[in-house]
């Protein structure tokens, strides 16, 4: 299957200028949009779930940015800053919206810059070391087609606002499955040596699998994204056997309180500073 075929397939129900998403969203996707929590959507539940998809979004962001001045290319160096700040973004959303229904009042910067690591609730696989450009492009290939197909089902969601950032969101992870897809095949396909380090990329990233599929039910809609691409690429399925414990219950691996210390470092040392 060729690298062309694999954009055309996973393009469509997307073809909204899908393969340029970045700064969708100039206008304000929450214009005009009641903010009120409807009598049949639980605050509480809303509030953990948009933390939780913020977390996601944020931590993958920071690894994202950590390619500035070290990606193989500048056009890559610049797509993979671009999709970063579209995670950023969503994570900004998400958290204003949490901290809109929680009761609590706290604002994006307050979730961001000024939680420890045990109150983060990302997916584990989101914080591991970014590792070479391999590594980087399926862990991004397995993240953004799992996002997207929770997103997609979001935009049903009974809160009016997280509706529209899943919305939003949706024609931002198009493109950044996308990305990944034909850097997939294209590195897949290529030199024996690109093979083989996909091949590591897809053992480094297996075992974090497990925390996905039962995080939302989107398992077979994701597997199969993964299986088309993966047929292109001429790589193997990866046989994923879960690692115990789970991000979404606090539990992290040694690398996240180092990457939300740097994150925060400034944050945290100069409080309530202005510009």
């Amino acid at each position: 299957m060729s690298d062309d075929h694999v954009y055309m397939t996973l393009a469509e129900g997307h073809e909204d200028d899908t393969r340029w998403a970045y700064g969708t969203g100039f206008e304000d996707p929450l214009h005009g949009v009641d903010t009120t929590v409807p009598d049949d959507v639980d605050a509480g539940e809303l509030a953990a779930l948009c933390v939780t998809l913020a977390d996601d979004a944020l931590v993958s962001a920071q690894r994202l940015a950590e390619w500035t001045t070290r990606a193989p290319e500048l056009e890559e160096e610049v797509a993979l800053a671009n999709i970063g700040l579209d995670l950023l973004g969503q994570a900004r959303l998400l958290y204003s919206r949490a901290g809109q229904v929680d009761g609590t009042g706290r604002d994006e910067d307050a979730y961001a810059y000024f939680r420890d690591a045990g109150d983060f609730r990302n997916v584990r696989l989101a914080e591991l070391p970014n590792g070479d450009f391999a590594f980087t492009v399926v862990r991004l290939l397995v993240l953004a087609s799992w996002r997207l197909a929770h997103f997609e089902r979001l935009t049903a969601h009974g809160d009016p606002v997280l509706a529209a950032i899943a919305a939003k969101g949706v024609k931002e992870l198009a493109y950044h499955r996308q990305y990944a897809a034909e850097w997939a095949v294209r590195l897949g396909d290529g030199t024996e040596e690109s093979h083989r380090r996909m091949r590591k990329a897809q053992e480094q990233v297996a075992p974090y699998l497990g925390e996905l599929f039962t995080a939302y039910d989107v398992r077979d809609e994701v597997v199969a994204v993964l299986r088309q691409v993966t047929e292109a690429a001429g790589l193997p399925m990866p046989v994923y056997r879960p690692l115990p414990g789970s991000g979404r219950t606090g539990e992290h691996t040694e690398h996240l309180a180092p990457l939300l210390a740097e994150l925060q470092g400034v944050a945290r040392a100069h409080p309530g500073a202005t510009w």
